[in-house]
């Protein structure tokens, strides 16, 4: 049994010495020859040649929802609630009743002026019949023509006073008629904080009508975004620029895109000193009610980019902060090159800013197995 061993043992040895005999006379072997082989192979990368397109840039920015009009409800004279006609949220017209107030000193006060206005308009018809009385005499000499003007200076005297007496009736009426408050305007009730028995007064605001036919939308821009903003947008003015910009979007707090589009309208004067911001007001038309006075949601701004480069982003890479493509050369050899870049909205391209020409091919797809230097056949 340890003769067999020994024997096998020796077999071994010889086949080992001989195969390594072999290798070394022979440098060139077929191990080394698939190796080397290996290594330089060069495999093929698809690519893409650089041209110019269009696409739109779209940020978005918070915004405050306000109605076209919010208008505080106050009283003109003061008094007691009588009555509440509406309820918080209700939908008014212009000129529905609000509130009436119990004010009867205000009744009284037209029921004074309407018998002011007869004891006046008698005292006039007496004068009137003085002056008719005394003219004739006059005429034929009876009694001094000083008689006459003086009669006509008291008939203008008790004109006057009908006036006057008009005037207070009038007075009276008008702040009789503001003991029924009514809406300014079309719109949405806001919150009431009296009830029934509340004496209230002009110092205090019954409740608020929103009207939110169409609605403004607030929002700002720092002062490098709004430079932007007018140098980008086609026009000579401010007001050519604001005309000439895009519609824009309104993103309602639940993340949903509202349904109708907005202009951009002003842009405030003055840039916030506290805020570097300078404010915008966007009108968006609200047919179906569903925008609220209050409400918040965000603004979406696009741009549109005419004959910019735009590239996939699988084709670039971050290095330290900065975004890398490789591009083929003529010999097909790839080079790394720094770009810079704007992302698009679908998230999946870039538009590049510097960097690209048109007409430059670069590798869209496995860039990970990729260094200056190496060569690739391109696939178009």
């Amino acid at each position: 049994m340890k003769l067999r061993t020994i024997q096998t043992a020796g077999l071994l040895f010889y086949a080992t010495a001989a195969f390594f005999a072999s290798c070394s006379n022979d440098p060139k072997g077929a191990a080394g020859q698939g190796a080397r082989g290996a290594a330089n192979q060069v495999l093929p990368y698809p690519v893409k040649v650089i041209s110019v397109g269009t696409t739109a840039l779209q940020t978005d920015y918070p915004a405050t929802i306000k109605g076209e009009q919010d208008i505080e409800i106050r009283p003109m004279v003061e008094g007691f609630i009588k009555t509440i006609n509406v309820d918080e949220g209700s939908i008014v017209k212009k000129g529905q009743v609000l509130f009436t107030l119990d004010a009867p000193q205000y009744q009284q006060n037209v029921l004074n002026a309407q018998a002011a206005i007869k004891t006046a308009t008698a005292n006039v018809n007496n004068a009137q019949m003085d002056v008719n009385k005394i003219t004739p005499l006059v005429e034929k000499g009876i009694v001094s023509k000083y008689q006459l003007e003086a009669a006509k200076y008291a008939l203008e005297a008790r004109q006057a006073a009908l006036n006057q007496a008009r005037t207070a009736l009038a007075i009276a009426q008008t702040n009789l008629s503001y003991t029924q408050v009514t809406s300014p305007v079309n719109g949405i009730v806001g919150s009431i904080p009296f009830r029934i028995g509340s004496l209230v007064s002009s110092a205090g605001s019954l409740t608020t009508v929103a009207n939110t036919t169409n609605v403004y939308v607030y929002f700002s821009l720092n002062e490098k975004q709004l430079l932007d903003f007018l140098k980008d947008t086609p026009g000579a003015t401010q007001a050519e620029k604001i005309r000439g910009s895009e519609p824009v979007q309104l993103i309602l707090s639940d993340g949903t895109i509202y349904s109708e589009k907005g202009r951009i309208e002003t842009i405030n004067g003055i840039v916030n000193t506290g805020t570097g911001a300078a404010n915008f007001r966007a009108g968006f038309p609200n047919p179906q009610g569903i925008l609220r006075s209050g409400s918040t949601g965000a603004v979406r701004v696009s741009k549109t980019l005419k004959n910019v480069i735009i590239i996939p982003q699988k084709a670039t890479f971050e290095l330290q902060g900065q975004t890398f493509v490789y591009v083929v050369g003529a010999d097909n050899k790839v080079k790394q090159l720094t770009i810079t870049v704007t992302p698009t909205p679908d998230g999946q391209s870039y538009v590049v800013n510097s960097g690209l020409k048109v007409n430059d091919k670069i590798v869209v797809n496995g860039i990970q197995n990729l260094k200056d230097g190496t060569e690739i056949k391109p696939q178009l």
